[in-house]
């Protein structure tokens, strides 16, 4: 299986990309982001992008994949509409459309967020475009299209937020994981675990095509075809 990853240098991305390499299952890793991600592999390449909106010319490198995983994206904190539409729906649906229409058998995994709006008409804004561009990636003419929801991820395995707050939270909140996955096993995950649902969803597929927090674990803790 070969594996595009959009956003590989992000702490969901990382966590996708580590499991994607250890498993055998995906022959090939094409790692796609603005700088390189930091890891040597010999069955990972980097496609190093400075536009995501447009692919013109480099179609070619974005060809010939049985799945993508899509965990680039930003926090809503601070940001006015605008700004957000565009780095979430608009930047998706550009890789989207392309991806598609160069790989109509692909599969296509996509990290959205716990309590996306899928009616766009709710006051949360960030909620209303993650529902909107969950929406439109349905739409599209995909294999199959996952949309995963994960609530409050932990990062394991070394890896880290590239954002110094966000790093900084994880520190203090890290050690209160075992208690939250105790009291709220709905709401709690981890990088490993969404990597893993991300492979499995592809080998082994899933009912839903909307993946909330419990979805994720339970599909994430599932046998993959690899080591059936």
């Amino acid at each position: 299986m070969k594996v595009l990853i959009f956003g590989a240098t992000g702490m969901v991305g990382m966590g996708v990309l580590l499991e994607c390499l250890d498993d055998p299952v995906v022959t090939a890793v094409t790692a796609v982001g603005r700088r390189p991600c930091g890891v040597e592999h010999d069955r990972l390449e980097e496609l190093v992008l400075d536009d995501f909106h447009d692919y013109s010319g480099r179609e070619d490198e974005l060809s010939g994949f049985d799945a993508c995983f899509f965990c680039l994206g930003v926090s809503a904190a601070g940001m006015k509409e605008p700004d957000y539409y565009r780095i979430t729906y608009e930047l998706t649906m550009a890789a989207a459309r392309t991806l598609v229409r160069l790989n109509p058998r692909m599969t296509f995994c996509y990290v959205s967020g716990s309590g996306t709006d899928s009616t766009e008409q709710g006051r949360m804004m960030w909620a209303r475009i993650k529902g909107k561009t969950e929406n439109a990636l349905m739409e599209l003419p995909f294999e199959a299209c996952y949309l995963f929801r994960p609530a409050f991820i932990q990062p394991v395995r070394g890896v880290e937020s590239s954002t110094a707050l966000y790093r900084a939270l994880y520190t203090v909140m890290s050690p209160l994981y075992p208690v939250w996955k105790a009291l709220f096993p709905g709401f709690v995950t981890t990088t490993e675990l969404v990597g893993r649902a991300m492979i499995n969803a592809v080998t082994q597929g899933y009912p839903d095509q909307i993946l909330e927090n419990r979805d994720i674990n339970i599909l994430g803790a599932s046998m993959s075809s690899s080591s059936a």
